[in-house]
């Protein structure tokens, strides 16, 4: 049996603790923050009582029903689906744009045939494919919706004009023909009873499995161990020596009200006449609880520095070049592999991540037993 260091308490780290330590590999997990869960940490507010996302909101949600099986092992994921409101031009819509989205901004009671003939003009006023986003969105939409919803807040959100943004984030927010003003189309969709938290200690809970919580695992350790899985960033590992890869990260600003502040879970604030990009309400996250009291927070977005926790990579020119360099290296490691969202420097979902940990988990075994070296990444971060 090997002994592994796994570095990082997220769901990568926590999915391949569980799985390695049930197959008796002896297990140290290593985590600089003073709680685990990462990103998606929990906690019962102590004023309120209220369940609070503590790094903002996270729902669960899944097509994959391998994955959305693998979760419920380890609690109860209570029925959530996440309907986004947006304030713009002093009017409060639906999100993602959809019929009634469309029908209440352009003062029209559009059928969805009529609506997808309205639209498909703009597409075809583009005779090149969209370079970036603000095109995308042009041809998508047209100039009023997508000023109305997008550019503002795409520049408050990012930091940078969306002409310098790359067309594919756009396609995480389609139009809908339809009143559907579900966010996610996935299958399956929840918010655990007893917050992420609980799941994420439900998963590191086996006896060969330790926790080392506050701690930094140094780049010099990993001698000591037969394979190390880094979860945690990849220009860290490196001590950033040739520079530090881009992350957006969000400033919380916690209120605290009585009764319903906003109604909803989260709205969107698209326009400048409000510096936060949303409002979350996190009572709303739980509806099968009751509270009397409620906790908002105002979330903005601005450039990762070094002692920031980052959310959302950049991924431009500049750092996909600098990734390259630090990529090209980390194959270089022995016995290290390269995981999860910050480990592969992408944005990707909580179900992405479980998956992933769960194919890196099983590859691994397979190299054992046929004595293969195993991978730097199972998953190319440059794709």
């Amino acid at each position: 049996m090997a002994h592994i260091a796994i570095v990082g308490a997220g769901f990568s780290g926590a999915v391949l603790a569980q799985e390695l330590g049930k197959a008796g590999h002896r297990i140290d997990v290593f985590d600089t923050r003073p709680h685990v869960a990462g990103n998606c940490h929990t906690l019962r507010d102590e004023k309120t009582q209220v369940m609070l996302h503590t790094y903002g909101p996270h729902i669960f949600h899944t097509s994959n029903q391998r994955v959305w099986d693998y979760v419920q092992q380890f609690g109860t994921f209570m029925p959530f689906v996440n309907r986004v409101k947006a304030v713009t031009g002093g009017r409060v819509f639906s999100l993602p744009l959809n019929l009634l989205t469309i029908n209440q901004f352009v003062h029209q009671t559009f059928s969805p045939a009529q609506a997808r003939a309205f639209f498909a003009g703009f597409a075809e006023q583009g005779a090149h494919e969209p370079a970036n986003f603000e095109e995308q969105a042009l041809a998508l939409m047209g100039r009023d919706l997508y000023e109305a919803f997008f550019e503002s807040y795409t520049i408050k959100q990012w930091g940078v004009s969306p002409t310098a943004l790359p067309a594919s984030i756009l396609k995480r927010l389609p139009m809908r023909f339809n009143y559907d003003d579900n966010y996610y189309t996935s299958l399956y969709q929840g918010i655990p009873r007893d917050g992420y938290t609980a799941i994420i200690d439900n998963l590191l809970d086996l006896p060969n499995v330790t926790l080392h919580l506050g701690t930094r695992f140094e780049r010099a350790l990993a001698g000591g161990y037969d394979h190390v899985f880094c979860s945690g960033p990849i220009d860290a590992w490196f001590g950033c020596d040739e520079g530090r890869l881009g992350y957006r990260t969000l400033d919380f600003v916690r209120e605290d009200h009585v009764g319903d502040y906003q109604g909803n879970a989260v709205i969107n604030y698209c326009d400048m006449t409000a510096p936060w990009t949303r409002i979350s309400e996190h009572k709303h996250f739980a509806p099968w609880e009751q509270h009397d009291q409620t906790v908002i927070f105002k979330e903005y977005s601005r450039l990762c520095e070094e002692n920031d926790t980052p959310y959302y990579p950049i991924r431009l020119v500049a750092e996909k070049a600098l990734l390259a360099h630090y990529v090209q290296r980390a194959h270089q490691e022995r016995h290290v592999t390269f995981v999860g969202r910050l480990g592969t420097y992408r944005y990707i979902d909580m179900h992405v991540t479980i998956a992933e940990a769960l194919e890196v988990a099983e590859q691994y075994q397979r190299s054992l037993q046929e004595n293969l070296p195993f991978p730097s990444f199972v998953v190319d971060p440059l794709g």
